[in-house]
């Protein structure tokens, strides 16, 4: 009998044990597959972020992201041949909606993500669907040029954004004697500082208009002219669920190669109460989609 050694049972195994890894991950991410069983689509929201996702004067998910995404939700029927796909909806705070995902809660995360390389590690991107730049918002008695003028200042932060990871950074170096305070949501630190608990918020540009414009509060904030990072935004998936995020890309591209983007920009940036001009890169990201991670514009850090 031919001598089979322990040695060439493992190198046996070990290929057909990763072979076996890698069919079963697949399958856990075959999200489509899981709609076309169940009829059902669930779309991680947020509570208080718009005008990306918010909640209306209906008590229902509205914004440009929750339209993105039922748009997609329309690909979704095209692609499974379904005429009818329910869609729920469930609320994600910014440090809960990668968990979440990860979790099979949500499947789709419709809100204000920046796709940045840590977070590729974990999960995949849509195409961008819009970039913003974080800014610091402050009272109008505090002018903030560089980073150094934020150096002794109470900043607000909110959990599980880009920001707090920057500033977090920042604390061992430019501003280490800052002094920095994390809230749950946008909502809060927004509050804290209308209410003199901190003197500067730093967060993504579009995401503090979009909180100002709710409250006409630019009459006593500013938002700083000084941009920290170029923060591109898409739809989360979770990581190889492939053919759902074929989907949403599709969704998209048809979008911004009929034109029909403008419209919905349009709908959500240009309003009595908000006015965000289209910029540049979110221009250039209809015009040729991309899938490029954000980068901190202050050298030496990540985002």
């Amino acid at each position: 009998m031919f001598p089979f050694s322990a040695h060439l049972l493992r190198a046996t195994l070990i290929p057909f044990s990763l072979a076996l890894a890698a069919l079963q991950a697949q399958a856990a991410v075959d999200t489509m597959s899981k709609i076309r069983e169940t009829r059902t689509i669930v779309l991680g929201v947020r509570e208080a972020v718009p005008p990306f996702s918010f909640v209306n004067a209906q008590k229902q998910p509205a914004g440009y992201s929750v339209d993105l995404c039922m748009n997609a939700v329309e690909e979704i029927k095209r692609e499974l041949k379904l005429p009818d796909i329910k869609v729920q909806y469930k609320f994600v705070a910014g440090a809960e909606r990668i968990p979440k995902l990860l979790a099979g809660e949500i499947d789709l995360e419709c809100g204000s993500t920046t796709n940045t390389m840590a977070r590729q590690e974990k999960v995949d991107f849509s195409y961008t669907f819009f970039v913003a730049a974080m800014r610091v918002l402050t009272s109008n008695s505090l002018h903030v040029e560089t980073v150094k003028d934020l150096q002794k200042q109470p900043v607000a932060l909110t959990r599980g954004s880009t920001s707090e990871k920057l500033f977090r950074q920042l604390a061992e170096g430019e501003l280490r004697d800052a002094k920095f305070t994390t809230y749950d949501n946008n909502g809060e630190a927004y509050k804290a500082l209308k209410e003199g608990k901190v003197r500067a918020f730093a967060q993504d540009d579009s995401l503090l208009q979009g909180l100002v414009s709710n409250d006409k509060g630019m009459d006593t904030l500013g938002l700083s002219r000084l941009a920290l990072s170029v923060e591109p935004y898409a739809v989360m998936v979770r990581k190889g669920d492939t053919a759902l995020l074929a989907a949403v890309d599709r969704s998209l591209a048809q979008l911004y190669a009929s034109g029909e983007i403008n419209k919905l920009y349009d709908k959500w940036f240009n309003t009595s109460t908000l006015t965000i001009k289209m910029g540049r890169l979110t221009r250039d990201s209809f015009v040729r989609p991309n899938k490029q991670a954000g980068v901190a514009m202050v050298l030496g850090h990540s985002i």
